[in-house]
């Protein structure tokens, strides 16, 4: 018996298995394997205090730890499971290729272990919006009497939600594309791209493979595939996919949807999709003002979660009772203070171009702080579609300079303060300097277009900062 068949009918003991990397998934599936009678060795690049804290934990349990060489395949391995953050092109992978070993990701691991009568899954995922989505998607699914939770990258871990004593009726599952590429073997009950920018390509390697790795989530799909109307790269993706006999394409629109859609009606979300005679008839769900925040992309995000809830038989009730109920994480276009006439928003979440224009179009004057880590990214498509908007920009962080150069050549009566420093103080400076900039009516939004590791720890790191500083200007009159 193979190791890729299915893995209820495998017997692990003493099989030989390789986890790649200590952390939030890597702990959990080598623990979860050692449970089920396997071999286990994990192996991990770092050798810091932290890791060696964690190797001596697992080590006493009886799984072998080797630190500081995350490169050679250990001598036997039968099956590598990875974090998602390892990129593929890792001469452990390349060695596991060449030996015929079979590399999952913790997704795949837990997709295989689920029991005979586990919870379907509605998965999500996309450049941008993947959390927000899944959480509005659990919420409309608990309006709807179902047992179920936010699982993936996000909230409750997968193998938790698959091998834990909690029943789910139905599971709302964020998947990243680090963990589809590593997930060949998932097959959703329906599933949803909201859209496609460039992201990870340093991982990925290319647009194309990013996009195809996303595109894994429509494998198999029973039921919907849900794509994004605005964004035709998604609808691509689905005509691409193998799914099952009589799994129906569902777009979602901000514009007044056609059959077969979801979309925006006079300020109303309606379903043209999942009622009878769509040709002719339309069910209303909600009301924009429904949504919080009601922000063009975000009123996306709720129809995509409506789309999937619709597509398991949730009423209409329970999508509008859901989309109520629901309330966005801190640092997605979140309201700190309004100092002054002057509105402050904290969208530290928007770690990439795409992110930072979406935020971007949904104010109007804004005085943008922005700045960090591109990722690669260029920022002249971002800057030309939102100048007309711009009131000022205070540019942070190490790659500040390719956002200033795309001003100058996209929008140059746009004011700039360029901040030559990557402290931590440097936020409280960028806020005073926004705030020097801004008229009442103006909105000052942290959008970085960046990630936030030059500076921060984190996204959230970085908008606890803009949100400090933001009260002590309200404090005091000075950040």
């Amino acid at each position: 018996m193979g190791i890729g068949e299915v893995t209820e009918q495998l017997d692990w003991t003493g099989r030989n298995v390789t986890v790649a990397g200590l952390g939030v998934s890597g702990i959990p599936a080598a623990r979860v394997l050692h449970g089920l009678g396997a071999a286990v060795t994990v192996v991990n690049d770092g050798d810091d205090e932290r890791s060696r804290a964690q190797a001596a934990a697992l080590e006493a349990e009886g799984i072998t730890v080797r630190l500081g060489d995350g490169e050679t395949l250990p001598s036997g391995t039968e099956l590598i499971v990875t974090t998602p953050g390892w990129r593929p092109d890792k001469p452990l992978f390349t060695a596991a290729a060449e030996a015929g070993v079979e590399i999952w990701g913790d997704v795949e691991l837990a997709w295989r272990l689920r029991g005979p009568d586990a919870a379907p899954w509605l998965a999500v995922t996309g450049t941008n919006g993947k959390t927000t989505t899944v959480r509005m998607l659990a919420s409309i699914l608990e309006a709807a009497g179902l047992r179920t939770a936010a699982v993936g990258n996000i909230g409750v871990s997968l193998l938790d939600a698959v091998l834990g004593e909690e029943r789910y009726d139905v599971l709302a599952v964020e998947l990243s594309s680090y963990q589809l590429h590593w997930a060949p073997s998932v097959r959703a009950h329906s599933a949803a791209v909201l859209n496609l920018a460039p992201d990870h390509l340093d991982w990925h390697g290319s647009m194309e493979a990013y996009a195809a790795d996303k595109g894994r989530i429509y494998e198999g799909n029973r039921i919907a595939c849900v794509y994004n109307v605005a964004d035709k790269a998604t609808e691509d993706l689905v005509v691409e996919a193998d799914v099952e006999e009589g799994c129906r394409a569902i777009g979602f629109t901000l514009g007044t949807p056609g059959p077969s859609q979801l979309g925006v009606v006079e300020g109303i979300l309606v379903d043209r999709a999942f009622v009878e005679n769509r040709q002719k008839n339309a069910q209303e769900l909600a009301e924009v003002a429904d949504v919080q925040p009601p922000a063009p992309h975000n009123i996306a995000n709720a129809l995509a979660a409506a789309a999937l809830a619709r597509a398991f038989g949730v009423d209409a009730k329970a999508v509008r009772d859901g989309l109520r109920a629901f309330r966005p994480d801190p640092h997605r276009i979140e309201l700190v203070e309004e100092v002054q006439g002057v509105t402050y928003v904290d969208d530290s979440k928007a770690t990439n171009t795409h992110a930072a224009e979406a935020s971007l179009a949904a104010y109007d004057p804004i005085v943008w702080i922005a700045g960090g880590l591109a990722k690669g990214a260029t920022f002249d498509e971002l800057v030309e579609k939102s100048a007309k908007r711009l009131r000022g920009a205070v540019l942070i962080g190490a790659d500040r300079a390719l956002i200033r150069e795309a001003l100058a050549r996209h929008a140059p009566e746009v004011p700039v303060v360029d901040l030559d420093r990557t402290d931590t103080g440097a936020m409280s400076e960028a806020v005073r300097e926004a705030a020097r900039m801004a008229r009442p009516g103006d909105t000052v939004l942290l959008a970085p277009a960046c990630a936030s590791m030059d500076m921060f720890t984190n996204y959230n790191k970085r908008g606890e900062a803009f949100a400090d500083a933001v009260r002590a200007l309200a404090a005091t009159g000075d950040a």
